[in-house]
């Protein structure tokens, strides 16, 4: 007698261990968590420039750079070209953008510094896409070739201006700034009032309402600009999928080469803006090494903000704020700021504790202990804390959300036409 074999479902496999994504109420509440810490941290201290508009205000011209390299990084890392180079092409927008204004005028040098950031994007995608050498040193390449092409240029461009060096542009014509009427002033005074978490709150408000440049405007107006084509168009769509999937991409008749070259023209054309920005609106002169290394740091603004134009907005945004401190209050703001740090390192380790992850937790406990030390022992931190405060908080930023981070599947991977066949 032969039994009727039953057949059993299959065994639920478990789920694959994927990467948890903070949502928006809950990143809201982190914001504002960390805004009453801030302003807990001010009356404690009496560092009551950690929050006023003026260093906001500050904080924001610096963040635009930062920001334009960065989604200069997005647009190129979403079609699958790692844009290392992004600090050659910042060099680029500097020098084209200070040559063209003091030529015919600021409005102009904006445009050459686009397209001479957009030249060098050119030259990224023919070496990554067309010969297909590696990313890295493709943008290794080119950030050394931009110092080089642009110390020559000076030479002849500037030298014998008034003005001019070989290593620095004539003033160029200022593109003017503006407040917001009415608004401006009274969260200003708001501000002034120094009461708690309401004067931190009108002084972060303030700095986005006074003293603006209209190139501040336009650069802003990208982060939603790019999301809106990048996450809601069909050029968009397809621009993704080349750094997702190529040999999908292609198999739905996408012209791969064609979306990856407009992706890092458009990455170097933002670059070049943020280069542009600084020789045109936050200094009014070109000057070499200006960049200062704030490609690097757009490269890793968007690392933090996971290959989104939000978090990228945020990580330009605590990027420009640091590097801000040097120049206005910058010893006694970061020796607050030190008191800040360890509050939150005890919260990091009390939930690290919470997940029974002991041994970071004890770590990190350590580290908080070390800073409340420093913090009671000193009145100021030396200028060189101050100047170093936004590479090392880049690092640090960098290290604590690594396991959050979820890069295009493609990103940097070699690619020939027909290889899916």
């Amino acid at each position: 007698m032969s039994t009727a074999s039953v057949a059993k479902p299959p065994a639920k496999q478990p789920a694959p261990a994927g990467r948890s994504r903070i949502s928006l109420p809950v990143l809201l509440l982190i914001i504002a968590g960390v805004l009453v810490l801030t302003s807990v941290v001010r009356i404690i201290t009496g560092a009551d420039g950690i929050t006023s508009t003026g260093q906001m205000s500050t904080a924001l011209k610096l963040a635009v750079p930062i920001g334009l390299a960065g989604l200069g990084g997005l647009w190129a890392e979403r079609a699958g070209v790692v844009n290392i180079g992004l600090e050659g092409m910042l060099i680029l927008g500097t020098w084209f953008g200070a040559w063209a204004g003091f030529q015919w005028g600021p409005w102009v040098g904006v445009l050459f510094g686009i397209l001479g950031g957009a030249l060098g994007g050119l030259l990224h995608a023919i070496v990554t896409v067309t010969f297909n050498v590696n990313h890295i040193v493709s943008g290794v390449a080119l950030n050394i070739l931009a110092l080089g092409v642009t110390r020559y240029l000076a030479t002849f461009a500037f030298e014998g201006e008034e003005g001019g060096t070989s290593k620095q542009s004539p003033p160029v014509e200022s593109l003017g700034d503006f407040s917001v009427p009415g608004l401006s002033d009274w969260l200003m005074d708001l501000n002034g009032k120094h009461w708690f978490l309401v004067s931190d709150l009108a002084g972060l408000l303030g700095g986005l309402f006074t003293n603006l440049s209209p190139l501040t405007v336009v650069a802003v107006a990208m982060v939603p600009l790019s999301w809106w084509v990048l996450w809601r168009t069909a050029f968009g769509l397809r621009l993704r999928s080349c750094g997702e999937n190529p040999v999908a991409a292609e198999s739905l008749g996408v012209n791969v080469y064609k979306y990856k070259y407009l992706a890092v023209v458009i990455s170097g054309g933002l670059a070049g803006l943020g280069g542009a920005f600084l020789s045109l609106v936050a200094s009014n002169i070109y000057l070499e090494g200006q960049t200062g290394g704030r490609g690097y740091i757009g490269l890793a603004a968007m690392i933090f903000g996971n290959w989104m134009p939000g978090g990228l907005a945020l990580g330009a945004g605590l990027f420009g704020y640091t590097d801000s401190l040097k120049l206005r209050g910058g010893g006694t703001n970061v020796h607050a700021l030190l008191l800040l740090l360890a509050i939150l390192l005890v919260i990091g380790a009390a939930y690290l504790a919470w997940r029974k992850r002991y041994v970071p937790a004890a770590i990190t406990a350590a580290i908080s202990a070390l800073m409340f030390l420093w913090y009671g022992l000193t009145d100021e931190v030396p200028n060189q804390v101050v100047t170093a405060t936004p590479y090392v908080v880049t690092l640090l930023v960098l290290s604590l959300s690594a396991q959050r981070l979820r890069m295009p599947k493609a990103d940097g991977m070699p690619y020939r036409r027909g290889q899916g066949k």
